[in-house]
């Protein structure tokens, strides 16, 4: 299929604002003279963070919090946004004292994720998080989170489980899991 210049952004305009999320519509003409309407949540400036945090023994670290979307408790890794003046690796560290507990001597980005980059901006940066220590900072959630500890081998029953429905740790997992293999193999070569 052959690649196009994307389409023209005629217009953006406001549609709603909260505290969280900013909507807009976004006025578009491609290259075929369609033109359309799209709406879109506008992603922070900073984006965020998701923290695959592994352990000595090879464990994921997660966290299980209330998901008011879902409305349930769900077990998933530490995430949040990138503050001001903050840089991936600082929001990555500093999520992960205030979520899990730990800090990381070893910080490594593997990759950016959005959830649907159709309607939605938002960018998460994966952050690797290695070689772990206590660590502990104050943070905004409204209860104290539980930690809990899941071996990497053990991840695909997890993901069956239904324990974690959020895309974006289910796939973080992956990543690092596929990262790990295959930092072991060029180690081994």
């Amino acid at each position: 299929m052959p690649l196009t210049a994307p389409p023209t952004i005629r217009t953006v305009r406001p549609l709603a604002e909260t505290r969280l999320f900013r909507i807009e519509g976004v006025d578009l003409r491609f290259d075929n003279g369609t033109q359309v309407s799209f709406e879109r949540l506008k992603g922070s400036a900073q984006g965020a963070v998701i923290v695959a945090a592994v352990t000595d023994d090879d464990r994921f670290v997660l966290i299980r919090e209330y998901a008011c979307g879902t409305e349930r408790y769900e077990l998933g890794l530490p995430k949040g946004r990138i503050d001001a003046g903050e840089n991936p690796m600082e929001a990555a560290n500093r999520e992960l004292m205030e979520e899990a507990g730990f800090a990381a001597k070893r910080l490594t980005r593997l990759n950016e994720m959005t959830m649907a980059p159709t309607y939605s901006g938002q960018r998460t940066q994966l952050v690797l998080a290695e070689s772990l220590y206590p660590a502990s900072l104050p943070g905004d959630e409204p209860e104290p989170l539980e930690v809990s500890f899941l071996p990497i081998a053990e991840l695909d029953d997890f993901a069956a489980s239904g324990d974690c429905s959020e895309a974006r740790s289910l796939a973080a997992m992956y990543l690092v899991r596929a990262h790990r293999q295959r930092r072991e193999r060029e180690g081994a070569a």
